[in-house]
């Protein structure tokens, strides 16, 4: 029996793990591929995140695992399938467990804390994993979030060598450069606006002929002078050998083709949080983001949730790292609780 499972092993699951260890919890995380570190793995260069001046952003993952590493954390490469919720039938005897419905959307608020465990035994989880099960008194979901993609040939190659899903983590780097936008909502066209203060040149890319960002981003980001605004427009691939150097864009209406020299291509045409695995026991915002405070509390006691898979206003390095610490703090709340 472990006392926290956590799913995932980027920055927020990585350092949740190093202050549960600190915290003497019998902890576990699980990590779904071979690698620890999350997106920072993708990214060429990190320049915001305090101490790691310049530091390229796998170097920067790898400290991140060395670091649990060093503190003696338990890792498992295993993909979990299925969360089952239930309670101790006694002490030594084996865990009685009640499979949850897996409803869509969310559940609401209030169900799960209804339905807890008593004190003789308490609420346990179980892990259904493809390597096993694994039982737990509390979860952390750091299963982060993961960015639609165009689909287009050059965009895997040349990620984090010029094609970017994050304008506040690489803006920086294209300072007086050219760079484009993909997408037609807010997050697209704020990154356009944020991008402008310093690129040279911005094209804003969308594949319609209007956008679906609020009007005032939009009057704002046409009243820009180095913006520009392709419409009814797509990219068609994304050309560069060891960095972008060009893009291929299709009007949709004419057919006609076009290549445009390009430093950075910004990709913003969604997101999505990997929060699957936890639909039926949590409550998630209108966007799909698991609802939880600054301490990881979500509405189903014992289940946390730190980094980008929570509902938050910055998803960064530096906020996910800081959410693995304040979840583990509230893990250790959840243990002291006298219901638990």
């Amino acid at each position: 029996m472990y006392d926290l499972v956590i799913i995932g092993s980027g920055p927020a699951g990585l350092s949740a793990a190093v202050y549960a260890k600190r915290a003497g919890f019998h902890t576990l995380v699980l990590e779904k591929g071979a690698m620890s570190g999350g997106q920072v793995l993708t990214t060429y260069e990190v320049d915001n995140y305090l101490g790691m001046k310049g530091m390229n952003g796998f170097d920067l993952g790898m400290k991140f695992r060395e670091h649990a590493d060093h503190m003696g954390v338990e890792f498992l490469e295993a993909e979990a399938v299925s969360i089952e919720e239930g309670t101790e039938s006694g002490v030594g005897e084996t865990a009685e467990l009640v499979a949850c419905e897996k409803t869509d959307p969310c559940i609401k608020p209030g169900r799960r804390a209804e339905a807890g465990g008593d004190k003789k035994g308490g609420r346990i989880y179980r892990i259904v994993t493809n390597k096993g099960d694994y039982e737990t008194r509390a979860v952390l979901a750091a299963t982060g979030a993961v960015h639609a993609r165009l689909h287009v040939p050059g965009e895997e190659e040349l990620a984090g060598m010029g094609v970017s899903y994050c304008a506040t983590c690489d803006g920086a780097f294209f300072r007086n450069r050219t760079v484009a936008v993909i997408g037609g909502g807010d997050v697209a066209v704020e990154d356009a606006v944020f991008l402008a203060r310093t690129s040279k040149k911005v094209y804003l890319i969308h594949r319609r002929d209007e956008l679906r960002a609020a009007r005032i981003l939009q009057k704002k980001v046409q009243e820009l002078p180095n913006v520009e605004i392709l419409w009814n427009t797509v990219v068609d691939e994304i050309v560069g050998t060891d960095r972008v150097e060009k893009i291929r864009i299709r009007n949709t209406v004419s057919g006609d083709m076009e290549e445009m020299e390009m430093d950075g291509v910004f990709i913003a045409v969604g997101i999505h949080p990997n929060t699957e695995l936890f639909k039926g026991l949590v409550e998630c915002d209108e966007k799909g983001y698991i609802a939880a405070g600054e301490d990881g509390v979500t509405t189903a006691p014992g289940i946390f949730a730190a980094g980008d898979v929570r509902t938050k206003p910055l998803r960064q390095i530096v906020t996910a790292v800081a959410d693995g610490a304040n979840a583990v703090a509230g893990v250790q709340d959840y243990f002291l609780q006298d219901s638990f």
